[in-house]
């Protein structure tokens, strides 16, 4: 326990000073962005046990949503972004309403098909752009008071909505909502003997998952000022499968560390060859699922767990009268 909180308390204080390292604040809004969307996917997949393969359909409509009245309407800051997190609530109530009656491989399927009509929507409609998407997406103010023009200014912005998520997501996932969820994807028909609704707390568990993908989404086409299709194309579906099981499903950490990864690789090997850095994250997806199943961060707590229990177990054997 003192470790984790240790490695929290670094991480937090990188986070805070990484404007001061020489990081490039776009960058490191990217990946918080991303890292974001990845904890509500693992929210889950991780301690739910539902696998979708459509949240990008969530990540991309309240992106379109939130552009779409901060530059046709006028809309401020604050009421787009809430407005693109309702609209990514509505949409996983809906869609998790249908999903959730399913269950492994057809949920996925589920999720699948009605995200690509989320995506031939944005791609269709008259107000989304066509193929250009919506640009220009203007960042606004802080409830009128704080600009976010400056990059820095909204990287703390960001950052202080990313650690929000990730309490508040640890906090669902400890509380007794949670331990339901962890019951449902270790036993569902034990569960259910127990008495329990797991459709119920399956589509609740939904909603607050595209819930927060949506935020992700919605702060991310303010910080680039612009969505395209990339936003609710099933490729993004995939990168986030992607950094949850890199980084390590069921571990809070884990999607945050699998998102680094993978944008620092897009960002720092687009450069250097072109295409093929898709190949590259793939073959290095292959290598961590065959040595690393559990995620980086998993067989690292794994491990560090190992080494806990063998030192325990010495230290009984060398010293058999204490309990």
């Amino acid at each position: 326990m003192r470790a984790a909180r240790l490695f929290y308390a670094l991480a937090c204080l990188f986070a805070l000073c990484a404007p001061l390292f020489g990081i490039y604040p776009m960058f490191m809004m990217k990946l918080l962005c991303f890292a974001m969307f990845a904890c509500a996917f693992n929210l889950l997949l991780g301690f739910s046990g539902m696998l979708s393969f459509g949240h990008a359909a969530f990540f991309g409509s309240a992106a379109y949503a939130t552009a779409w009245l901060a530059t046709a309407h006028g809309w401020g800051t604050v009421p787009a972004i809430l407005a693109g997190v309702a609209v990514s609530a509505a949409l996983g109530w809906v869609i998790g309403v249908i999903a959730i009656r399913r269950r492994g491989i057809y949920f996925a399927m589920v999720t699948l098909a009605l995200s690509q009509l989320v995506y031939f929507i944005c791609l269709e409609a008259p107000f989304t752009g066509g193929e250009n998407g919506l640009q220009d997406v203007p960042r606004g103010s802080l409830f009128g008071a704080l600009s976010l023009k400056s990059d820095v200014v909204m990287y703390y912005v960001v950052l202080a909505l990313f650690i929000a998520v990730f309490v508040l997501i640890r906090r669902i996932v400890h509380s007794p909502f949670g331990q339901v969820l962890k019951a449902i994807r270790e036993n569902e028909p034990r569960a259910i003997s127990l008495g329990y609704d797991i459709n119920r707390y399956k589509l609740l568990a939904f909603v607050l998952s595209s819930t927060l993908s949506g935020l992700a989404g919605s702060l991310k086409t303010l910080v680039l000022g612009f969505t395209t299709l990339s936003d609710v194309l099933q490729a993004n579906s995939g990168e986030v499968i992607l950094m949850t099981l890199l980084g390590g499903s069921g571990t809070f950490f884990g999607p945050v560390i699998g998102a680094a990864l993978v944008i620092t690789l897009q960002e720092y090997l687009s450069d250097l060859v072109g295409g093929w850095v898709t190949v590259i994250i793939g073959a290095i997806f292959v290598a961590c699922v065959l040595t690393f199943r559990r995620g980086v961060v998993g067989e690292l707590a794994a491990a560090v767990a190992s080494m806990t229990g063998r030192q325990k177990e010495k230290n009984r054997l060398e010293s058999p009268n204490l309990p």
